[in-house]
């Protein structure tokens, strides 16, 4: 009798899960969508697949499976496999954007979501970090000028080596010295005036 009365009381919870599951994957995929076009995936999609299990599992009837298409004329495909480099930073903040808005968490932190990206590319992704600051905090490690720009702050950690010892050092940057940083970013060892005067407009830009 308690085994059927527990069965009983799993699949009234399981079954109103499901109901919930099926209608948050289809408003979290036309969000998540919404924001690939933004971070230049244009024709993109993003979907959620709920697959029934055969047998009732601790997580619900259903797993579920996020699915990407980061073309239009290609098919919907388990993202795990088919997203590069790049596509997967770019999802994984459209997914922050979406989700930190019902989000209880005060501080995000992303490192290096702008891997394999670059150009106008890398300054889209900044901008839509700095979308996300808005309402909380963000702390982002990159090694992109175009992203580094957008901060309302910018910290440059560094790391000495000596006597068999290493040292991790973290400054934070005033704006003569963020314009000295991203002209580095941005031209290497050799920092000339144009590289600087480069790196100034990038972050009046911001």
């Amino acid at each position: 009798r308690e085994v059927a009365a527990a069965r009983a009381a799993y699949g009234a919870a399981a079954k109103k899960l499901s109901a919930k599951r099926a209608s948050g994957a289809q408003a979290l995929a036309r969000a998540v969508t919404a924001q690939m076009q933004v971070l230049a995936m244009k024709g993109g999609r993003f979907a959620v697949a709920l697959r029934q299990l055969e047998a009732p599992a601790a997580h619900g009837l259903e797993d579920v499976e996020f699915e990407v298409a980061s073309h239009p004329s290609l098919p919907l495909r388990p993202l795990a496999k088919v997203a590069s480099g790049g596509e997967l930073s770019r999802l994984s903040l459209a997914i922050h954007l979406v989700a930190s808005k019902n989000s209880p968490v005060d501080t995000l932190v992303f490192d290096e979501v702008d891997t394999a990206i670059g150009g106008a590319v890398a300054e889209i992704v900044g901008r839509a970090l700095r979308q996300i600051g808005g309402d909380r905090q963000v702390l982002c490690v990159t090694h992109l000028p175009q992203v580094a720009a957008q901060g309302d702050e910018q910290w440059l950690v560094t790391r000495n080596a000596a006597r068999g010892r290493v040292a991790t050092q973290v400054t934070r940057l005033d704006r003569a010295a963020r314009i000295e940083e991203l002209a580095r970013m941005l031209g290497g060892t050799e920092i000339t005036a144009t590289t600087r005067k480069h790196a100034a407009e990038l972050l009046r830009g911001a």
